[in-house]
């Protein structure tokens, strides 16, 4: 049965609500002075939304979340998917709710959400950062969790017959890896692919509204909004893998083949996963069987 209680907290203080369900995370941020714009009052006010998508609506599993650390920066590389950015605020609703010691994921946003004054904003106060080189390492320098889908705009615009082949990766998350001497923490996401199933994308119409992609799904354009955003109830799962140590000196991030290889290798990795969390599935509805691997698994609320 769905936790509807989720979504009763939003009429209530949002953030003294928060404070009382997710302590630590409180703590942690509640004093801090955040120089790209996060704003904790913002994000406990979004943050049961989310949880409902999560725990009620989508039944996300998650394994190895304890594979991201308590503390100490890191960078978190997925496959991207699902034509609005729905995976990266899944992974944020596990690390919040599930991990044992709760910290935030800034992820890198594509210039096009910062575009729009009123989205901008809200990309900001929840905890996205404008996607520049710049940016990545001051919040690696500060010891952040940094999410990045190296596919970029690409991975969310994918067509329904494109689903779960990963793009090729841009190379510089490696590159920043290197020179901040960051972990890497692949992650594998299934389900976002099938939440609006994309049958094209009309590149004309995606220039005339200054769009990065126009796609055609059975909600959108045709029906009236918000009902055009309303996602399928598909099952997900998130299998964040373990940290990788590349162990080069900074200045082999100049090194182009290395820096490319690199990354096609954790291309590949999360490709060569998908694969086998798909063949695992029993359906899209329905989820997957046990893992014949033995893991931690935190699960959403069934």
């Amino acid at each position: 049965m769905a936790n509807w209680s989720n979504l009763k907290t939003l009429a209530a203080d949002p953030l003294d609500v928060f404070a009382r369900r997710n302590p630590s995370f409180y703590e942690r941020y509640a004093e801090n002075e955040d120089q790209f714009g996060f704003d904790l009052a913002t994000f406990a006010r979004w943050e049961p939304v989310f949880r409902f998508l999560f725990e009620d609506y989508f039944k996300v599993e998650t394994r190895g979340i304890e594979n991201i650390p308590a503390e100490g920066r890191a960078l978190l590389v997925g496959n991207h998917s699902g034509l609005l950015p729905m995976d990266g605020a899944m992974i944020t609703v596990a690390m919040c709710n599930y991990h044992d010691s709760p910290r935030r994921i800034r992820y890198l946003a594509t210039d096009w959400f910062f575009k729009i004054p009123a989205l901008a904003d809200w990309v900001r106060k929840t905890g996205q950062v404008r996607a520049t080189l710049k940016n990545a390492e001051a919040l690696l320098a500060d010891d952040e969790l940094v999410g990045i889908y190296p596919e970029g705009v690409r991975g969310v615009g994918k067509t329904f017959d494109e689903r779960y082949r990963v793009l090729d990766f841009h190379p510089g998350f490696v590159k920043i890896a290197i020179e901040s001497q960051s972990p890497i923490i692949p992650v594998s996401t299934v389900g976002g692919d099938e939440i609006y199933p994309n049958f094209v994308n009309v590149r004309e119409l995606a220039r005339l509204v200054q769009m990065p992609f126009f796609p055609v799904t059975p909600g959108f354009p045709w029906l009236p909004f918000p009902l055009m955003f309303v996602p399928l109830p598909v099952r997900w799962m998130i299998h964040i893998h373990d940290p990788i140590d590349l162990g080069y000196e900074p200045e082999r991030a100049r090194d182009k083949k290395l820096v490319l290889k690199l990354a096609r290798e954790v291309q590949y990795l999360i490709q060569k996963d998908l694969n086998s969390l798909l063949k695992q599935r029993k359906s899209v509805f329905t989820g997957w069987e046990e893992s014949p691997v033995e893991e931690k698994v935190s699960n959403g609320a069934a």
